[in-house]
């Protein structure tokens, strides 16, 4: 193979400067775009989160009304996965698969609820507090102080064990879950929001007489919805994690199906010393195939917040680029 000679190797360091000029020019173009730098690059990551977190909510959607009733007894108890029944029966016979269904549904909508209770009142305490200042700062920061020094298991435990077991439902574990879970949210908040609060944009509103509401949702929120959002994306997580060990050790809903109460009845059945495994694994992967899903987009979401991040692995991206022209320079 005859050598390469100086007149047709690739310019390399050119080649650089090209590709540094059109992702400047590119960037440039980003950067004309305000709604652009609010949402962060569709990566390998984010695709997999995505899918992960679509799939599974539409199988919780949809999935319930394309299979049986979950609560029908039959007698082929413990019966391994078949044509008929694709995910195995219970110790009385009931349908795996269409248990698995209106569990997700169930753990879905806890866990909704719960992103959404605890992004309200971190929101709440911990935004409005820091632009009032004063008294009201000061008593919001002392609420959040209490709530984060005492234990979240241990009082979520001791409040799911004085709700009575007949008004134990979804939401009333989710209103619980959120209670003890908003502390620490409401923290980085009021640091963001006392960042924000003494930029020179935010002084000319209010010293142009706009009303409180207006300078918090106009002025300040639009800044702090990739911090909001990333919580939001954590406080659902931490739900339905939450609610699963609760129901685990039966303290949970007692009148909904979840993922957690069907840990609990298969745990209940020796479904892991009789070597039912289609009992207890499909309940177990499906929380953590949606955690992993709902983690991969909040770190996504964390590009946002830190353009570190981002520009680490654009530079990564970059260098691996300019090694495979050197490499075709070399060959």
């Amino acid at each position: 193979m005859p050598s390469p000679t100086p007149g047709n190797q690739p310019d390399v360091a050119q080649a650089t400067e090209q590709l540094a000029a059109e992702e400047a020019r590119t960037g440039g173009t980003r950067r004309r775009s305000a709604w652009r730098l609010m949402l962060p690059t569709l990566t390998p990551w984010l695709a997999i989160g995505l899918f992960l977190i679509l799939a599974i909510a539409l199988f919780g959607t949809i999935g319930p009304f394309l299979v049986g009733d979950p609560s029908v007894i039959r007698d082929i108890g413990l019966t391994g996965p078949s044509s008929e029944h694709l995910l195995g029966t219970t110790q009385t016979g009931q349908d795996v698969l269409a248990q698995l269904a209106w569990a997700t549904r169930g753990s879905l909508q806890i866990g909704l609820l719960v992103g959404v209770l605890a992004t309200i009142l971190s929101a709440a305490f911990g935004i409005y507090g820091a632009y009032l200042g004063g008294l009201a700062d000061e008593g919001f920061s002392l609420l959040s102080n209490v709530f984060l020094v005492i234990p979240g298991l241990p009082l979520v435990i001791v409040i799911a064990a004085f709700v009575p077991r007949e008004a134990r439902g979804w939401w009333t574990i989710a209103i619980v879950l959120a209670i003890t879970s908003w502390a620490g949210s409401a923290r980085v908040l009021r640091a963001q929001t006392l960042s924000v609060r003494s930029r020179d944009y935010v002084a000319a509103s209010r010293v142009a007489g706009e009303r409180s509401w207006r300078v918090i949702t106009v002025e300040i929120l639009p800044n702090l919805l990739p911090v909001i959002a990333s919580q939001f994306v954590f406080a659902v997580i931490a739900g339905i994690l939450s609610e699963a060990g609760l129901s685990f050790i039966g303290l949970g809903s007692s009148n909904s199906a979840t993922l957690g109460t069907m840990l609990f009845y298969a745990q209940n059945g020796f479904a892991l010393s009789l070597g039912a495994w289609w009992w207890f694994v499909p309940p177990g992967l499906m929380i953590a195939l949606f955690g992993m899903g709902l983690s991969l987009v909040n770190f996504s979401i964390d590009e946002v917040i830190d353009p570190k991040l981002k520009n680490v692995r654009l530079h990564r991206k970059r260098a691996k680029r300019i090694r495979r022209l050197e490499e075709a320079a070399r060959s």
